[in-house]
C-alpha cells in the first residue's frame, strides 16, 4: 500500500497534502486573477460602448494572444493549452459585451 502522506525524492520536504494545499492557494491565485481581467474586460467594455466602439477589436486580439504564446515559452508551459485559456477568455468577454449592449 502506498503512504500518500510519504514524499518521493525529488521532493523530499513537502508531503502529498502540502502540494495539495498548494494547489488549492494557486488555484484561488488563478480565480482571484480571472476575476480582476474580468473586471478590466467590463470596464473596456464600458468605455468602448460610451465611445461608440466595436465590441471586437481582432488586432487587440492577437496581441493578447501573441503575448499569452510568449509568456507560455516562457514560463516552460504549453502554448496550445495557454492560448486556449485566453481564447475561452476573450469569447466569454465579448458574449458578455454582446449582451450588454
Amino acid at each position: 500500500m502506498v503512504d500518500e502522506n510519504a514524499t518521493d525524492g525529488r521532493s523530499e520536504d513537502l508531503s502529498l497534502d502540502a502540494l495539495r494545499e498548494e494547489i488549492e492557494s494557486i488555484d484561488r491565485e488563478i480565480v482571484e486573477l480571472i476575476a480582476q481581467r474580468t473586471y478590466v474586460a467590463e470596464t473596456i467594455a464600458d468605455v468602448k460602448q460610451e465611445r461608440g466602439l466595436a465590441t471586437t477589436d481582432e488586432a487587440q486580439e492577437e496581441q493578447v494572444m501573441a503575448r499569452a504564446g510568449e509568456n507560455a515559452e516562457r514560463f516552460d508551459v504549453d502554448s496550445n493549452l495557454v492560448k486556449a485559456v485566453f481564447r475561452l477568455l476573450i469569447e466569454l468577454n465579448k458574449v458578455e459585451q454582446r449582451s450588454n449592449r
